[in-house]
Formats: structure tokens, sequence, C-alpha cells
């Protein structure tokens, strides 16, 4: 791995411990590092310092030109080098650019397709230029979608993932003329050292059995294994693909689905007392408890909700499987909430599209957009503590079953 050598000046440090601002001393400080980076990269490439001679000199420096970087801490202002004889090159920006690219896209095929709204006709010329072709979309495509589809299908078989949750949302898209819901379908998974990723996606007509299915044979093909719970929503198609595609998995019932669920078939002025209640038997210490809960609920409000209590008592077992694992562990594996959020991005994206072009569009956006999460989940500190899991997991293994990595 390529070393730098990064000078920092002192108010520059002082700016950023002692500051007002602590978000504009980190953006500064992370702004100077990065053109630090782009200056020693230039000097890599040309083989010379700045006004170094030398017989190893392969280019001459002709200024900078300004490139604005989106990050988490703000826009970086980064100040790209030029050559005066051949071109400098550098990947810092393909993490960052790959979702724009994709939407830039998306908005290029539509207006292409004749679809697109006079507004959003101006923004992409804008964006890409007074004009723009099928041949200009194609060749940015080709540079886009290898990096996108590679990604879809990397392999699996290096880590177990025990946890893995599932979810899914619709778009409109345009095929042969009508524009159609399609389904997107979402997995995202906790690894053996307790760290998250996301798995892949897969845009299908619908959320039927044979579709998920399908979505679930595509991802042990590329080799997930080890899994122990699935968490998602109570889709009848889904969770019949759960159980059929991860025999011997538990499946664990969304419990912020299954208590919307509840309320919805709870009177209004009953429905703080009923969420305290249900909320009392999803935070068991355990089972048992869970259960002597659930039974009190039920003969307390069997005369005032009795559908509610009905949806309840059918529900229960699944919405608390989860209270047979370790409780260090419940919290973040008892809902589908991390990919719901999840879902919040790509439908902010989805918002500026409205109707996607084509079903490779809806891929090649959302795709780049989990891209650059499953970054951001990489450099995050790990999500779950597994180490009570794995005592407790390996305590119940059979002989013949694999003990933990982690052993």
């Amino acid at each position: 791995m390529t070393q730098y050598q990064i000078t920092v000046d002192a108010d520059l440090l002082h700016q950023l411990f002692l500051g007002d601002s602590r978000e504009k001393g980190v953006a500064a400080l992370l702004e100077t590092v990065l053109n630090q980076v782009l200056q020693a990269q230039a000097s890599e490439q040309i083989q010379a310092q700045p006004y170094e001679r030398t017989d190893e000199r392969r280019a001459y420096r002709n200024g900078t030109y300004p490139h604005t970087l989106s990050t988490r801490v703000g826009a970086l202002t980064l100040q790209v080098p030029r050559f005066r004889d051949g071109q400098f090159s550098t990947e810092l920006f393909a993490r960052y650019q790959r979702s724009e690219q994709a939407l830039v896209l998306a908005l290029m095929e539509m207006v292409l397709n004749g679809v697109s709204t006079r507004k959003v006709t101006q923004v992409t010329e804008e964006l890409c230029g007074t004009s723009f072709s099928k041949s200009t979309v194609s060749e940015l495509c080709k540079k886009l979608d290898p990096l996108v589809k590679s990604w879809a299908e990397r392999p699996l078989t290096e880590k177990r993932y025990p946890f893995l949750v599932v979810d899914a949302l619709y778009v409109k898209v345009r095929e042969n003329g009508r524009v159609r819901s399609r389904g997107v379908l979402l997995a995202a998974g906790v690894n053996e050292n307790g760290y998250r990723e996301l798995l892949g996606l897969q845009v299908g007509d619908t959320e039927s059995e044979s579709v998920w299915g399908a979505f679930f044979e595509q991802l042990k093909a590329r080799g997930l294994h080890g899994v122990d719970q699935v968490t998602s929503d109570h889709h009848g198609g889904l969770v019949k693909a759960i159980r059929s595609q991860f025999q011997g998995a538990t499946w664990q019932r969304c419990q912020t689905h299954f208590m919307r669920n509840i309320l919805d078939k709870t009177p209004k002025i009953l429905r703080p007392e009923m969420k305290l209640r249900v909320r009392t038997i999803f935070e068991a210490v355990d089972l048992d408890t869970g259960r002597k809960l659930l039974e009190q609920t039920l003969e307390h409000f069997a005369e005032q909700a009795p559908n509610a209590m009905q949806t309840l008592e059918e529900g229960f077992d699944d919405a608390t499987a989860v209270l047979s694992l370790p409780p260090r562990i419940r919290i973040r594996l008892r809902t589908s909430n991390a990919v719901e959020r999840l879902n919040g991005e790509l439908r902010r994206r989805e918002r500026v599209i409205r109707v996607f072009p084509n079903r490779e569009s809806v891929f090649r956006l959302f795709g780049a957009l989990l891209m650059e999460q499953d970054d951001k989940w990489n450099g995050d500190k790990r999500y779950l503590d597994l180490h009570d899991y794995w005592i407790w997991r390996n305590a119940k293994a059979k002989p013949n079953e694999p003990m933990s990595a982690a052993d």
C-alpha cells in the first residue's frame, strides 16, 4: 500500500480542536490531506518533485484545476494537478462519484426516451453539456455498469453471515410504453466478525415466493452460508421463500411492522397502553417471561380489542424468535430498521427520477448507492459484538457442524 507523508498547519489543528465549528475544522483538515495526496500522486506519475531535474521525469506540471468532492463532512474543493503533455489519473474520486454518475445517466436516458419533464431536461443539459446522444450514454454506461455488476456479483465465500436482513421497495419503471411497478429486493448481512455488509439487490416483477426464492438462490450461489436468522416483514411470498431457502434458520418477524399490524386493529383510545404492553413483551428477559406477559396482555384486552389480540397471539412466536439469542445482540436483530433507513436514502434519489426509463437504470443507480453505503459500513465500528453469540452457538452445535471462525 502506498504511504504518503502529510504535513498539517498548526492553525488548522487549532481550529480542529479548539474552534467553534468542529465540522468545518474536519472538512478543512480532510481537504488539506487530500490535496497533498493528489500532489504526491502527481509526483509518483511524473517521477519527479516540483522543479526537480531528473532523467526519470516523464512529464511536466501545468498548474491545477478545482474539483468539488461531496463527503460526509461537507463539500471539499480539491486542486487536481494538470500535466503539460499527458494526463493525470487518480482513483480518489471514484468512490464518491458512482451514485452521481448513475443519477445523471438515469436523467439522460429519460431525456433520450422523451419521457422527462422540461425541468429534468434543463438540469441534465446543465450537468452534461448542451447536448448529448445515445452513444454518449452508452459510453458512460460501459464505464459504470461493470463496476456495479462486479460488486453485485462478488463472491461471499470468505465469511459466514449468521444474520440476514431483507426488505423490498417498489419503483416505477417504463416498459413497452407503459409505466409498471417493479420490486427492488435488498439483502444486508452481519458477518461472523460482527460487521454489516450489503450483500446484493435484484429488480423483480413482484414480491412473490418465486422471485424471492431466485434472489436467495443467487446469494447462495455466490457463497452465502452460515445463516442462522433472517429478519423481515410478514410478506407471504417472502416468508415462504425464507423457510424454503434457509431451512434450519430462524425467521424473525420485524417487530416494528408487527407493532403497526397490532395497533391498526386496536381502538385509538387504547393504542398508547397497547403499545406499552406489547413493547414490554418484546423486551422480556427470556421467552418464558415473554409468554407470561403475553397471557396477561391477552386477558387484559380480550374484550376491548379482540382482533388485535388475535394478531398478537398468532404472531407471537415469530416476533419473539430473537429472545432465544444472547441479550446483548437482540436489539439490532429484532427489526429490519437498518434496511428501512437505507430505503429512505434510495427513495430520496428515486423521487428525483420518479419513473425510471428501464430496469437497467434502477439497478445502476441503486447499485451505485449501495456500493457507497457498503464502503461506509466497512469503515464504521463493529455493528455487533458476537462474542456471546458464538459461545452460545457453539454450545448448541451438533458434533458435525462447523465451529465459528472466531474460535
